[in-house]
């Protein structure tokens, strides 16, 4: 009884500290607003402002604000499927800089970084993962057992030869060349990079299989290079076809070593590599181990512009011409696309960094799985599998509402947990055990995220602004859509009836011009045209005629002011002949022409009536709003606001 009289106090004690550092400013309508929104908000409308609000003009403008929130409330527009949807989005939007790890982050970022300043010679023997877990861990067995064999003195390159998968590099006992950051899968490239020469690694799973590395040289990066190339196949040649590929590059190697401004030209005839011969043997920017090693070994070896002699490479014999060479980047210009690599779901770096989030946020927020209910339900998965009976089970009482986790002291069920990943379907297998454990981690890390995007409220305050801005930013909007601009653009009786009341208010200082103006493609067109306009009505006119004389006419309806149109100009008030301004058309005309010195309806001044339309309304909406919603104002916090200049 005690210990809960005095956690209640403590409680009790935080929350007047809180409100002692943050006191309430205003109430509106039975919601206070701390003296730290109040500010934060009218020091924003400040810095916006050619002509900033003394205080109290803020002030009032501030209830009013307050008060259509309030209003929007009361409408129910807080509530709405959408609205709720639309701030849910941003407050996970908002939160995201204060959930990101960066330093950590920026230190992978760093170390990524540090790799790209270096190549590496790589080996490997690989074995390819299949979609099969009991398959997988039978290689990975294999594997195990050829690293033995490596470890007690046993000859890589003959391993590589005899029991790799990699096509590319087992004939060459296992080198893949020099590769370079960023090329090859997290783990596979930490493993190459950190590995001293000569020495064997563990099993290294990448994505796409298991492989042993030994450790081979580090050389200075190289950046990229740009070449084009001429190409002449020999793959799938028997040794006269091999020949004659070697002659034919001979000869056109003579061509351009005479007459280097023909590589194009002659690349983009005679090369059968179709694809660059159609960019005049131009490939894309390269750099190290993307290339087969002795087409890459001759690129970076050119100067700029330089030629080189026929090259023998796996697919057939090259003539390379380098164009131009990049160093590597710099840290900020590699940054962006390092963080998209690591925080990709599919590199194990983002493992990394959410396992480290995961343990950071639930010390913060005392969370824990629930040890005993994971057992029994990854037992079960173990048994049968993720099938619809495991679900049935596991989503209903009894089972469903057992513990799976608890954050903030608060238990989740693990119905909820099952409900989230229903979806899935997978035998009973090491997949399916897979599966589970993986979908269990992310829905564990979600849980701790959210629990940490509600608690930013109140350990920051600048989100906490910016959230609540954006809320009520939000409901004031669509409240005054509701309350003014819907309502006065739709009454469209009512919109002419204001029109009417206050027709001295729209009075035009210059004449205009109100009509039909044509341009049709001859004198004949321009006669059927006024034909058939003589038997229409104005409200249709301009879309039958277009359509009946489609190709042959520009027809607009116009209401523009004495100088504005050059056509209209010469019809109506005097001024010289102009050409159409389409020179597809020969003539013009207006249909139902007249000059007028003010309005004769709504629609000739509508955007103006419209607005002061709405105006009215807004009037009568404040009004309104200032009799039903109380509002009392702290006078000793808005004078400390006042002293401080804030």
């Amino acid at each position: 009884m005690k210990k809960s009289v005095a956690a209640g106090l403590g409680a009790c004690a935080v929350a007047l500290a809180f409100a002692a550092k943050d006191p309430v400013i205003m109430t509106v309508n039975g919601v206070d607003v701390p003296r730290s929104e109040f500010e934060y908000l009218y020091n924003k409308n400040s810095q916006q402002q050619i002509n900033p609000q003394t205080l109290d003009e803020y002030v009032e403008m501030f209830k009013l604000y307050k008060m259509k929130v309030a209003d929007a409330k009361a409408e129910g527009i807080d509530t709405t499927a959408a609205f709720l949807k639309e701030t849910a989005q941003y407050r996970h939007d908002l939160a995201a800089p204060y959930l990101t790890d960066s330093v950590y982050i920026n230190q992978l970022v760093k170390e990524a970084y540090d790799r790209s300043l270096e190549e590496v010679e790589a080996y490997h023997i690989m074995l390819f993962k299949t979609r099969d877990a009991a398959v997988n861990a039978s290689l990975r067995q294999r594997a195990d057992s050829l690293r033995d064999v490596l470890r007690g003195g046993g000859d890589f390159a003959d391993l590589a030869v005899r029991y790799s998968q990699d096509r590319g590099s087992k004939n060459r006992g296992g080198w893949m060349g020099w590769i370079v950051a960023g090329a090859y899968p997290a783990a596979f490239e930490l493993e190459a990079y950190s590995l001293p020469e000569g020495a064997i690694s563990d099993v290294v799973e990448s994505p796409v299989g298991y492989h042993i590395l030994k450790g081979g040289k580090h050389r200075k990066a190289r950046g990229k290079v740009q070449v084009s190339h001429i190409l002449k196949l020999t793959q799938g040649k028997d040794d006269a076809g091999m020949a004659q590929a070697k002659k034919e590059i001979d000869s056109l190697y003579n061509v351009v070593k005479s007459a280097p401004e023909t590589f194009n030209a002659v690349a983009s005839a005679n090369s059968e590599d179709r694809g660059s011969a159609r960019q005049g043997g131009m490939l894309p920017w390269f750099g190290a181990g993307e290339m087969v090693a002795e087409f890459d070994s001759v690129a970076f070896s050119l100067a700029d512009g330089e030629i080189s002699e026929p090259v023998k490479t796996t697919y057939g014999y090259h003539i390379i011409r380098r164009y131009d060479s990049q160093e590597v980047p710099s840290l900020e210009k590699m940054k962006p696309q390092a963080i998209a690599r690591i925080t990709n779901p599919q590199d194990p770096r983002f493992k990394l960094v959410r396992d480290r989030q995961t343990a950071a946020f639930a010390k913060k927020h005392k969370g824990s799985l629930n040890a005993k209910t994971v057992a029994a339900l990854r037992a079960d998965v173990e048994r049968q599998g993720l099938d619809s009976l495991l679900f049935a089970k596991w989503t209903v009482a009894p089972s469903g509402d057992l513990p799976v986790a608890s954050i903030d002291g608060k238990a989740r069920k693990v119905s909820d947990f099952m409900s989230a990943i229903s979806y899935l379907r997978v035998p009973a297998s090491a997949n399916a055990v897979e599966a589970f454990d993986d979908n269990l981690d992310t829905y564990y890390n979600s849980l701790l995220v959210d629990a940490e995007e509600l608690s930013l409220e109140q350990s920051e305050p600048d989100y906490r602004n910016l959230l609540k801005e954006y809320i009520d930013g939000s409901l004031l909007y669509e409240v005054s859509v509701r309350k003014v601009w819907d309502k006065a653009a739709k009454d469209t009786e009512g919109l002419r009836s204001f029109f009417e009341r206050n027709r001295d208010n729209y009075k035009w200082t210059e004449p205009h011009a109100k009509g039909f103006l044509v341009q049709a493609s001859n004198d004949s067109v321009a006669g059927l045209i006024r034909e058939r306009a003589a038997q229409l009505a104005p409200d249709t006119l301009v879309q039958t005629l277009r359509r009946e004389f489609k190709g042959n006419i520009a027809v607009d309806k116009v209401l523009v002011s004495k100088g504005t149109n050059a056509m209209v100009d010469n019809i109506m008030f005097g001024a010289p002949q102009v050409q159409p301004s389409n020179v597809k058309y020969k003539v013009y005309f207006m249909i139902n022409p007249r000059v007028l010195m003010e309005p004769e309806e709504v629609n000739d001044v509508k955007g103006l009536v419209t607005s002061d339309y709405q105006n009215e309304f807004q009037a009568e909406w404040e009004n309104e709003l200032r009799r039903k919603y109380p509002v009392s104002v702290n006078e000793k916090v808005l004078r400390q606001v006042r002293r401080t200049g804030r």
